[in-house]
């Protein structure tokens, strides 16, 4: 695979979709909080024109210890995702960029799920005439157990009775994406739900990092340097400045802030690049420390989007 070598470690970026969003996915980031972080934000994560910041959904492929392991697996093609319209039946090139990244579906070992979320479990599977079916025929599919008993068809997010009509369309969304998307990886065997720490191999680590779902997690990467992927603990560089602002979807926003902040302060002690589901630009960066907040120190060395 052509990649970025982080230590005996190479990762690829897999590109699926970009789009913009309105800034008032972050209910509580004003607007002068955009601007007066700009020289950080534009022209890659933020256009103050249109008040839209950037998102990528894109994958994650770390090569490292003889294992291939995919972080997050998108959206995927020919969903119905009514409760997200930029998301809703996808026909997207994914497949063949994973080729062309030198990616071969039947050998990834790992998939890694860092949380159950529509964008981070898409290409968990694809279809197959009337069904769904493991993208990964021969993965390991690795999942944080709090958030399979949350989204599960019995748990809270399913249960619980929605207090608006928006709450009711999302909850019919997370019933959909388990169906197509969880559900049959565990109906194939291929499901771990792991609880605590979770060592995949030597250089990686997975570890709890609750706040945006119940078991949102994060990978550590130590093969001689270091990095963690942090899924949606940050959707824009703007969180890095402005820790404490959650996005829309945070089931917990107080528990994802200090969780946030715990993260990005590990990160800082161990030199680690911070490396998000959702960042276009160079796609992760180390961080340093500035007065109880953050900012990029190195931006890494992918191809910008």
């Amino acid at each position: 695979m052509s990649g970025v070598q982080l230590g005996r470690a190479c990762v690829t970026r897999v590109l699926e979709l970009k789009f913009d969003l309105n800034t008032s996915f972050f209910s509580q980031t004003p607007q002068s909080g955009w601007l007066d972080n700009s020289d950080l934000l534009v022209p890659d994560f933020f256009d103050p024109a249109a008040d839209q910041w950037h998102i990528a959904i894109q994958s994650w492929v770390i090569e490292v210890d003889g294992l291939i392991v995919v972080v997050d697996t998108g959206v995927g093609n020919d969903r119905p995702r009514p409760h997200m319209p930029p998301l809703d039946h996808l026909n997207t090139g994914f497949l063949a960029a994973c080729e062309a990244a030198g990616i071969d579906r039947n050998e990834v070992d790992v998939v890694v799920n860092t949380h159950i979320h529509s964008d981070h479990v898409g290409w968990n599977t694809m279809r197959d005439n009337d069904s769904w079916v493991p993208t990964f025929p021969n993965a390991r599919y690795v999942a944080p157990a709090a958030d399979y008993a949350y989204f599960a068809p019995d748990g809270p997010a399913a249960t619980q009775t929605p207090r608006t009509d928006e709450e009711a369309a999302t909850q019919r969304g997370n019933l959909l994406v388990f169906a197509d998307s969880v559900a049959p990886i565990e109906e194939a065997g291929q499901l771990v739900r792991w609880s605590d720490d979770f060592q995949i191999s030597p250089s990686l680590r997975l570890r709890p990092a609750p706040g945006h779902t119940p078991g949102s997690s994060v990978l550590w990467l130590d093969a001689g340097q270091p990095a963690v992927f942090v899924g949606d603990l940050t959707h824009s560089p703007v969180q890095l400045r402005r820790p404490a602002d959650p996005c829309a979807f945070d089931v917990n926003a107080g528990a994802a802030t200090a969780t946030r902040r715990r993260i990005f302060t590990e990160a800082v002690e161990a030199h680690a690049a911070v490396i998000p589901a959702h960042y276009p630009g160079h796609g992760g960066a180390t961080i340093r420390a500035v007065a109880g907040q953050f900012d990029v120190d190195h931006w890494l060395d992918f191809e910008p989007l």
